[in-house]
């Protein structure tokens, strides 16, 4: 039987603290329009339009997948005129996409 160690106990307590967060990003990741949108909005700050042109997302579909994305708190919205701009909410949705395109977007991915 392997002997637990003071670091283990502190790592889980830590994660039990934050799995609500954690689990909340990897739902929204679960589903392909969003993992699509939070992808883009994760390269450069965008608004819907664009949104729409570089997904091909419908604008009905588009506007509910914005709208849990808010709700969860995984974007952000800055507005500008007539347009919203959505841009990714923090650093730990950030660093998830970027480790994602790097695995599965990456040129080195694509020769495999």
């Amino acid at each position: 039987m392997t002997a637990f160690r003071k670091g283990d106990v502190e790592r889980v307590a830590r994660l039990r603290e934050h799995a609500d967060e954690a689990c909340a990003l990897l739902k929204a990741l679960a589903n392909e329009d969003r993992l699509l949108l939070l992808c883009q909005i994760g390269s450069a700050r965008r608004n819907v339009g664009e949104l729409e042109t570089i997904t091909h997302i419908r604008q009905p579909t588009l506007s509910q997948q914005l709208a849990v994305l808010r709700q969860r708190r995984l974007v952000a919205t800055e507005k500008e005129g007539k347009h919203v701009y959505y841009r990714l909410a923090n650093d730990n949705v950030a660093r998830v996409i970027r480790m994602l395109w790097e695995i599965y977007c990456s040129p080195t991915m694509a020769r495999r």
